[in-house]
């Protein structure tokens, strides 16, 4: 991985799990930050907001801190893992507690600058 064209971003905090955030962020690996903005800007899942916060930031870091050129910037890779776990209970019938696990994920977002798609590679 070129370190002087990649710039990256992440969120240890994000109260979704982990298998939920996957499906929507893997919709937009290997896209054009202004196609994948704008799938995030129209999805109907509530953790899209969160999500491009961290692709905005990770564009913000390729701009000022790499003087990468925005508009040639592709959304490399993305990874989602486990976070913590809220632990809360939930009364139920006849004195008994049901246990609620509330996830948390970890995202990080790498965008890279590239002149071409790897369709128009291969």
């Amino acid at each position: 991985m070129n370190q002087n064209s990649t710039a990256i971003a992440k969120d240890n905090m994000v109260r979704i799990s982990p298998s939920k955030l996957s499906i929507l962020v893997n919709s937009i690996v290997d896209m054009r930050v202004g196609s994948a903005i704008n799938q995030l800007t129209f999805s109907s899942k509530r953790v899209s907001k969160t999500i491009l916060k961290v692709l905005n930031a990770a564009v913000a870091n390729a701009e000022n801190n790499k003087q990468l050129d925005i508009d040639k910037l592709f959304v490399k890779e993305v990874y989602v893992g486990k976070s913590l776990r809220m632990k809360r209970w939930r009364p139920r019938a006849k004195g008994r507690a049901a246990s609620i696990i509330k996830p948390f994920s970890k995202v990080t977002i790498i965008v890279e600058e590239r002149t071409q798609t790897k369709k128009e590679i291969k």
